[in-house]
């Protein structure tokens, strides 16, 4: 059985002939003792020492994005924790009023009791319920001001260097 992934030697053989007949074919230069003019290799070194200007910048950039980045991720995760914190007090409070009120609610002797006692919870859930939102809500924007801050203040440092 013949293998189909070698090649034939005479092949080969054509291969290596048709490069040594291309090379030879080639002119000899020495590299080494090519003269470059003056102009070229100034012009040469001046490219090299703008794309290392270059370079510098863009990795200073890169690390100001980058610290940005984790000051306004960390500052955003510190609010969000704080937000739920509250969000899940407010829950505990609720479900314990709501028990408390099925309870009383339970215990009621008449439908006029019943009434009045659930009169009385939903004047005084609105109230939690509004309290609740107003906290939340200031929390909110909060952090939504202090997670911009950074970036803000980034944008006009930016805005600075360029003008």
């Amino acid at each position: 059985m013949v293998d189909a992934t070698t090649v034939p030697p005479s092949a080969k053989k054509t291969a290596k002939a048709a490069t040594a007949a291309f090379e030879s074919a080639l002119p000899k230069i020495d590299l080494a003792n090519l003269e470059v003019p003056a102009v070229v290799r100034e012009m040469a070194e001046k490219s090299v020492q703008t794309a290392r200007e270059a370079y510098e910048k863009m990795k200073t950039n890169a690390e100001e994005t980058t610290d940005l980045l984790e000051d306004t991720y960390t500052t955003a995760s510190k609010g969000v924790a704080e937000y739920n914190a509250v969000a899940l007090e407010s829950l505990r409070a609720n479900v314990n009023a709501a028990f408390d009120y099925v309870g009383a609610l339970l215990g009621t002797k008449s439908v006029s009791e019943a009434v009045e006692l659930s009169t009385g919870h939903m004047r005084k859930q609105f109230d939690v319920l509004s309290a609740q939102a107003k906290e939340l809500s200031t929390i909110a924007q909060k952090v939504a001001a202090e997670t911009a801050e950074p970036i803000k203040a980034s944008v006009e440092k930016t805005i600075k260097k360029a003008s």
